[in-house]
């Protein structure tokens, strides 16, 4: 048996580590690609539940106007918020612009709806109402499971070894969903008018 002379088991070890190194690189992106798409289907589901919510507008905005013909005001600022909302791209600023928007609106007709007691006792805008809290409630949810998916791509781009090659790679940094500026803070109500 022979020995291996000094420069093949140098030349064996650079292998080793050159191959250790392109398969870390391939793992590494087959996991960033993973994540990703994660972070893009869990954009859709906010998208999409958006979308629930915006279908169903038309119908409590229809069954408001029957008691509330009056307030047009209110109804012209619901239908320009839908209509910001649908023409929202896939950018998550303008989208969170666009829900903002949206909530501002209903939150207006909500306080319409508080001024006529027969609506309120009303089926079908007693059903409607419930779906429209159901679909916040998805609405909120898909909006943490978006942001979680973000942070964790994220995070994977930040951490060593990744951060050595992703950039290179093509991946860059997703946006979070941030509340519009001004959520924080509750509608003012007002009966007294």
């Amino acid at each position: 048996m022979k020995k291996l002379s000094a420069g093949k088991i140098a030349l064996i070890a650079v292998l080793l580590v050159l191959v250790v190194l392109v398969v870390s690189v391939f793992s590494g992106y087959n996991s960033l690609v993973t994540m990703r798409e994660n972070v893009t289907g869990q954009q859709a589901n906010i998208q999409t539940q958006l979308q629930r919510r915006n279908d169903l507008i038309p119908n409590l905005v229809n069954t408001v106007k029957g008691y509330a013909a009056h307030e047009k005001e209110v109804f012209d600022a619901v239908s320009d918020a839908r209509a910001r909302l649908a023409g929202a791209g896939g950018d998550m600023q303008e989208l969170a612009d666009a829900d903002a928007a949206m909530q501002s609106a209903l939150s207006r007709l909500l306080m319409v709806v508080e001024n006529y007691p027969d609506l309120k006792a009303n089926t079908q805008y007693t059903a409607l109402m419930d779906e429209l809290a159901g679909t916040e409630n998805r609405i909120a949810v898909a909006r943490k499971d978006y942001n979680d998916a973000v942070q964790s791509y994220n995070r994977k781009l930040r951490t060593f070894p990744t951060v050595l090659y992703a950039g290179m790679l093509g991946f860059s940094q997703a946006d979070y969903f941030e509340a519009a500026e001004g959520a924080e803070t509750p509608p003012t109500v007002d009966f007294g008018a």
